[in-house]
This record gives C-alpha cells, structure tokens and sequence, in this order.
C-alpha cells in the first residue's frame, strides 16, 4: 500500500511539525501561521519570542507611546477650572482671555515656566504679573500682588506674588491665568497638565 504524502514517513523528526502547519494553513489562515513560524524560529534560535515580535511577524505595527511632558506647571498648585477660556471674535471683542483657578486669597502665584518679567504692577487697579517665556509665548497672572519686579528673571515654581481679590469677587477668589502666543491669546491648557475636577460655569452664572 503506498504511504500518503502529507503522512510523516517513519524517523523524520520534522513530519509533524509539517504536518502540524498544514493542517494550521487549512484551518486558521495566514495569521496563525505567521504566528507559529515566528515562535518556532524562536524556538530553533535558542531564546523565546517576544510579544512584539509575534506581533511583527504577523504584520502588526507596535508603537511606543512617548508622552512629553507639560511645559507649564500650575500656577497655585491647585488644578480646579471655574471658568475656560471664551475667545472673543477680534482683538477688542467681549470674551474671558483666559482661565479661572479656584483657589484663596493669599495663596502664592509660582511662575508656570522660566523666564523673565516683562511687567509687574497694577492694571485697572489689579495686580499683574506677565512673563516673557520666550520664543513670543507669554504667560499672565491676574489679580495679584506681585513680589517680583519688570526685568526679573525667574524660574518654574518660583513664588512671583499672592492671590489677591480683582479679577473674581472676594467671596469667590481665583486666579486668572492668561498665555499668548504671538500676541494672540490662546488656551493656557494646551500647556498644563490635566486639570482635575473642573467646576465650569455657564456664562449667564459669572458674576465678573
């Protein structure tokens, strides 16, 4: 009687390893296959596959996922929105140039990034303090009382002021946190990390 070809013929060790992928190709397609020719190259090599090499063997691309981190830190330490940006329609329009961080009067402002102050003092009779970071991104603190002076340079984390009552009421305090890029002002979040258990206000509740 003559032996079928897809049989093993009697002492090749490597029958039913041939075998074994045939009946894989027939039953599971070319992913599976991919698979177990990855684990026996493995296998025959001395050192187990690893994962990403299963997966590469399949097609699979593996990517790494490198997060930088923020530029800015908060500026009292504290991550609570009460009020995001509203971006007017042009440079004069009505709208909120920034956000809101609860926070306590007295509470001290840290500069969010080096850099150098380019003005420290009073505007509409709220204490300010703006910091030139560089490369035309400037950050501002309102309503402060400042401890630095126009010309400082300062690093991340510093102590520049304390939270004072102007820019919320004083039985609501915050701090407004301003950043342009440019001169346009953008949203400081895109430069923080992310904020913890937001409290937004709808306009219509703002009493400032």
């Amino acid at each position: 009687m003559r032996r079928s070809p897809l049989l093993p013929r009697p002492g090749r060790p490597g029958g039913l390893l041939v075998l074994a992928v045939a009946l894989l190709v027939a039953l599971a397609g070319p992913l599976v296959v991919a698979l177990v020719v990855a684990l026996a190259s493995a296998f025959l090599s001395g050192h187990p596959a690893t994962s990403d090499e299963a997966d590469r063997s399949a097609g699979t691309i593996v990517a790494s996922e490198d997060v930088a981190p923020a530029p800015w830190v908060w500026p009292t330490g504290t991550r609570e929105v009460v009020r995001p940006i509203e971006a007017p329609a042009d440079d004069y329009a009505p709208g909120h140039r920034g956000i809101d961080l609860a926070t306590s009067v007295g509470t001290p402002a840290v500069a969010v990034a080096d850099g150098t102050v380019s003005f420290a003092g009073q505007v509409a009779g709220r204490g300010v303090v703006t910091i030139d970071h560089g490369e035309g991104l400037v950050s501002t603190l309102d309503s402060v009382e400042p401890s630095v002076a126009t010309g400082d340079a300062v690093q991340q984390g510093m102590v520049v002021g304390v939270v004072t009552v102007g820019h919320c009421p004083a039985a609501d305090p915050c701090l407004h946190l301003g950043a342009r890029v440019e001169g346009r002002y953008v949203d400081p979040l895109r430069f923080l990390s992310p904020a913890a258990w937001p409290v937004l206000l709808p306009e219509s509740a703002w009493p400032g």
